[in-house]
């Protein structure tokens, strides 16, 4: 899950001071990237202008930490040829992530005539810093992704009920371009299990409980060599109990895990758009890429479209389910054709509903 974490100081030193030399080599350049803008990502100065805000707000700015999931991590360590196609995806899922919050969940709420009124907006700059390792020195590949409190070109802050509302829509997606980005990049096979799992075929399980990435004690910080960490973890290796790999599913290679879409609404009485983007997202098995999830998603919910923020409009379960296309659909993009049979018979279906109320 994305973590949207306020921050309330301009210190940005611990982001610039960090040169995560874990990635050195694997990773294009510094640890410092501009999604927007530009600069030196090593100059706290520069990296604090992006922390934007108001002299009312207390917050001046947000840290999206965007994680890897575990298995995805543990292959940093363990592809050491392979390490930077893993780090590639994982920017550019990064990206994709962003670029979803970016289009739905940064809105201002503007207040005139006795009305408050929801109004889109976008960051003015945008800096990320990739880390691969957290403070037990295991892999962890993750970015902390700096933006400001206040849009550009507002007189207001953003509203931050909306970032949260969004976060698990956007992980989602994040999820789901880095399934598909590891396999094309880094030729790793990562798919997502019906209990939300990410599993990379012949990866032995066994690295789970090797690096687990949890501990009681949160563990001090240190700076670590490439050099000295892949010593390390080689090492570490020699100590794994291999318990076995998880083969993985035959079907919904090229489809939607249609059960698991389905199974996403359970217990909801309405459903909104961020919903049905999740849903969608960790249906696709072996990843489909953010754009092509939101296109399909547009198509076939155009009642859906305009939403943004916290209050956005809804639909039925019954009409989010829409089985019948998902089953056909598949994760590809989709044919005009084919929007306009589903549609009909969705209408179809409705029609039949009515009559046996």
């Amino acid at each position: 899950m994305i973590r949207v974490l306020a921050r309330r100081s301009l210190d940005v030193t611990y982001f610039t001071r960090d040169p995560a030399r874990e990635l050195e080599g694997v990773r294009e350049g510094g640890p410092g990237w501009w999604l927007r803008g530009g600069g030196d990502p090593t100059d706290p100065a520069c990296v604090a202008a992006v922390l934007a805000s108001t002299p009312r707000a207390r917050v001046v700015g947000y840290d999206l930490v965007v994680a890897a999931p575990r298995a995805v991590s543990v292959l940093v360590a363990l592809d050491e040829e392979g390490a930077g196609g893993v780090v590639a995806a994982h920017r550019a899922a990064v990206g994709a992530a962003l670029a979803y919050l970016e289009d739905r969940a940064v809105v201002v709420r503007e207040r005139s005539g006795g009305e408050t009124r929801t109004r889109g907006a976008r960051w003015s700059s945008v800096v990320a810093f990739t880390h691969g390792v957290n403070r037990h020195a295991e892999p962890h590949l993750h970015d902390h992704v700096l933006v400001g409190a206040r849009p550009e070109g507002a007189d207001v802050v953003l509203d931050a009920r909306a970032l949260v509302a969004h976060a698990r829509a956007a992980d989602a997606l994040y999820r789901s371009t880095l399934r598909l980005e590891v396999a094309q990049r880094a030729g790793h096979e990562v798919w997502r299990s019906f209990a939300g799992v990410e599993h990379v075929t012949g990866l032995d399980e066994g690295y789970r409980a090797l690096w687990p990435g949890r501990h009681a004690a949160r563990g001090e910080k240190s700076l670590w060599e490439r050099r000295e960490l892949v010593e390390r973890w080689r090492a570490e290796r020699r100590r794994v109990v291999r318990v076995g790999t998880l083969p993985a599913p035959t079907r919904h290679r090229t489809t939607l895990d249609e059960h698991r879409f389905a199974g996403a609404f359970e217990g909801r009485l309405d459903v909104a758009r961020r919903h049905v983007v999740a849903a969608w997202a960790d249906a696709a098995v072996f990843g489909q890429r953010a754009r092509e999830v939101l296109d399909s998603i547009d198509a076939l919910y155009p009642e859906l479209r305009r939403g943004r923020g916290v209050h956005e409009a809804t639909v039925g379960v019954p009409r989010a389910r829409m089985l019948e296309p998902v089953r056909e659909r598949g994760a590809r993009p989709l044919e005009p054709a084919a929007i306009d049979a589903w549609a009909q018979r969705s209408r179809s279906l409705e029609r039949v509903r009515e009559r046996s109320r």
